[in-house]
């Protein structure tokens, strides 16, 4: 028995024609397609992205470990986990910028626009200043309706350090905001080249260059606070200690030099032996201020030791062009999606025809 073939074939030729006997349908979806694309893309506002990219310095490993790091890089991995004992390190810097106590430390950085017509701080601006689509209007409408009756009763909250703004516990508008500025902001940390990138977007782009900028600057603020808390707490022990040695020794020298100006003429063992015992309490007390301030000397190098460098491979600049929406691509897609419908609606019934004929046969 000759075996069936019971796959359908499609003449294309025959599918053109079809098309082609409905082109009026298909320009009046053409029509309308790029009528909504355009009334839907078109009052979307505009938005710029800024990124910045860094390679931290790591802490200092030895020879092998350190070719051991080096030959797995050019494999795709990383083993810096091995090589560093920080407890924040470049692969837990997107974490950092995620965290509320970070991200709340940015409402108060002062930004301007553009065109010089806001100045002010980010959090009034993300929530007096920013652009809202057209079609989002009874949304917002309806959110700050929303907003206005379960938040009349809701008192500001202030840190127990005064500061504008408490992380511990946030109000209901704070929030808000802060999610808004959560979905403005993306981190990411390559593997291989231990590399931390930070994209910022706003609507406005000089506002987009100043937040990318001081956000990557209190990164690096915040990383040599770390990295340095240990020895600046040092640092200032001995200070303490060189400042009371400082004060010890010049009082014994003070009481020395009276003592001597007051018995120049006297010769009485009595006298030069309690001269030579001040004498020697002052030697004794500026040989402690001298290793005190020799410590302290030290602690400062290890502070300087222990600041961590940061190499900008990109560097903030203010974006020319906007990053989207990308209106004549979202409306040449949306000719395409409306085309490809329309032929399969044009054609579906040939298709439905010819499968039912080949299981028949």
């Amino acid at each position: 028995m000759e075996e069936k073939n019971n796959k359908i074939r499609i003449d294309f030729s025959e599918v053109a024609k079809k098309i082609w006997g409905r082109k009026r349908l298909l320009i009046k979806v053409w029509i309308i397609t790029f009528i909504l694309s355009c009334v839907w893309i078109f009052p979307q506002p505009r938005y710029y992205k800024c990124e910045i990219s860094i390679a931290p310095e790591t802490s200092n490993v030895s020879g092998a470990l350190g070719n051991l790091s080096s030959i797995a890089s050019n494999f795709g991995f990383n083993i810096g986990d091995m090589k560093s004992s920080d407890a924040i390190y470049p692969q837990l810097y997107p974490e950092l910028l995620k965290s509320t106590k970070f991200l709340v430390e940015l409402f108060d950085i002062q930004i301007q626009t553009a065109d010089g017509k806001i100045k002010t701080d980010y959090y009034t601006y993300l929530v007096k200043h920013q652009k809202e689509c057209i079609w989002d209007f009874p949304k917002n409408l309806l959110g700050s309706l929303i907003e206005m009756l379960t938040d009349k009763d809701e008192k500001p909250v202030i840190s127990k350090d005064g500061k504008r703004f408490d992380p511990f516990k946030l109000s209901k508008k704070d929030s808000r905001i802060l999610e808004r500025l959560t979905g403005k902001i993306s981190t990411s940390y390559s593997k291989k080249t231990d590399v931390v990138s930070l994209t910022v977007e706003d609507q406005d782009p000089l506002v987009c260059a100043l937040m990318a900028d001081s956000i990557m600057k209190r990164l690096q603020d915040y990383i040599t606070a770390y990295r340095t808390k240990k020895a600046r707490i040092d640092y200032e022990y001995y200070k303490n200690l060189n400042n009371q040695a400082k004060q010890s020794y010049e009082q014994a020298r003070r009481k020395y030099a009276s003592f001597a100006d007051a018995n120049q003429d006297v010769l009485l063992k009595s006298v030069k032996a309690k001269e030579e015992d001040l004498e020697n309490d002052m030697q004794l007390k500026y040989n402690i201020y001298t290793a005190m301030n020799t410590r302290l000397e030290m602690a400062l190098a290890k502070v300087q030791e222990a600041t961590p460098a940061f190499t900008i491979l990109n560097n903030a600049t203010v974006p020319v062009k906007p990053a989207g929406p990308k209106r004549m691509l979202f409306v040449i897609a949306m000719l395409f999606l409306s085309t490809v419908g329309t032929v399969f609606y044009i054609y579906k019934k040939n298709i439905i025809s010819e499968s039912s004929e080949v299981k028949k046969s």
